[in-house]
């Protein structure tokens, strides 16, 4: 266990050592953590030198044209599953580098690596995940909009329906007084048979009209 004069001298050594001060050492020591470029903290993305841009760019387009992003909101997340399955696919890349040809396994880094490959294969699903989600709510939203459309349409049609049968009955019973109105010497005749009447007319008008058109 450190003595209280131990840990006081490790402390004044450290003030000593502000870390590397020239370019080249401040250079390295911010690659330190892009060596493999596997940590996406703070959402922070790059390719690497060797890794093929062209490659990266195809593979979101490949994505965009599966997904069909609408919003920035779902751009964002096919974005993020692109960067996702590419880290994936770089974590897969730093595992079989594990592997020596002696037969030997770094299986420290082995497991690092292996951590990240999932870590990376659960942000994907889950940014599909939300991806789904939007697009579930926002059918769901559209649905309801339409619906509700359909509900209004139809109470339209039932009241001018309504008003109609009104109009009719009201039209019918006016014809019905006027053609059952009592004759000279208070006959009455049916309705029924002013009806047959009417009907026998109006087909003998439009026999005539017939006539008179192709003549």
């Amino acid at each position: 266990m450190s003595t209280a004069a131990q840990i006081a001298a490790n402390q004044a050594n450290a003030q000593l050592s502000p870390g590397p001060t020239s370019e080249e050492g401040k250079a390295i020591s911010s690659r330190n953590r892009t060596t493999h470029g596997l940590s996406y903290e703070a959402f922070t993305f790059c390719l690497l030198p060797w890794e093929d841009a062209g490659a990266y760019s195809e593979l979101y387009c490949e994505f965009c044209s599966e997904y069909r992003p609408q919003t920035q909101t779902e751009k964002a997340l096919v974005e993020r599953m692109t960067q996702h399955h590419w880290l994936r696919n770089r974590a897969e890349y730093f595992e079989s580098q594990c592997f020596s040809e002696d037969g030997t396994v770094d299986e420290k880094r082995l497991a690092l690596y292996m951590r990240y490959r999932t870590s990376h294969e659960r942000g994907f699903h889950k940014c599909l995940t939300e991806l789904l989600k939007l697009r579930a709510e926002k059918r769901k939203a559209e649905i309801g909009f339409e619906s509700q459309k359909q509900k209004t349409a139809l109470n339209e049609a039932r009241i001018r329906l309504a008003n109609a049968k009104a109009n009719l009955t009201e039209l019918d019973s006016d014809i019905r007084q006027t053609c059952e109105a009592p004759l000279p010497g208070h006959a009455r005749i049916p309705f029924e048979d002013l009806s047959a009447i009417f009907r026998v007319t109006l087909r003998e008008l439009n026999d005539n009209l017939k006539v008179k058109l192709a003549a």
